[in-house]
């Protein structure tokens, strides 16, 4: 839901697009704290992308997929929980990657010795 270019949108803009009035948007404030929208100077709430995604994300959870108020704040509570634990994962295998890209660099860098081989081993041996 992409909106041409604007930062930020006010209360009523965005009620307007998802259909619902201000009042909701205030009481889904209070019910999902990860919906925080911020406030300009005259205490209005202002809107950015961001937010409006999150919003959406939300009333897609309770309209289309029938999910409670607590049931829906559960699962975002637990998708974040879960990203926060990746980005842990991801972390630890990328100071592992560039240890191993060290370590691959350094022999790299070391001349390989030739090895000479014998020549015994060359010729094949005649069976009798």
């Amino acid at each position: 839901m992409e909106n041409g270019g604007k930062l930020y949108y006010g209360i009523k803009e965005v009620a307007e697009m998802f259909d619902i009035n201000a009042s909701k948007l205030r009481y889904y404030e209070k019910e999902f704290p990860t919906l925080q929208p911020k406030k300009n100077r005259s205490g209005d709430r202002v809107y950015t992308q961001d937010d409006i995604n999150h919003l959406k994300e939300i009333l897609v959870l309770i309209n289309d997929k029938g999910y409670t108020l607590p049931g829906a704040r559960e699962y975002i509570k637990t998708r974040d929980a879960n990203r926060r634990e990746h980005v842990v994962y991801i972390n630890k295998l990328k100071r592992i990657k560039a240890g191993l890209e060290k370590l691959r660099a350094s022999l790299d860098k070391q001349k390989p010795q030739e090895v000479q081989p014998k020549q015994d081993d060359d010729e094949p041996e005649e069976v009798l």
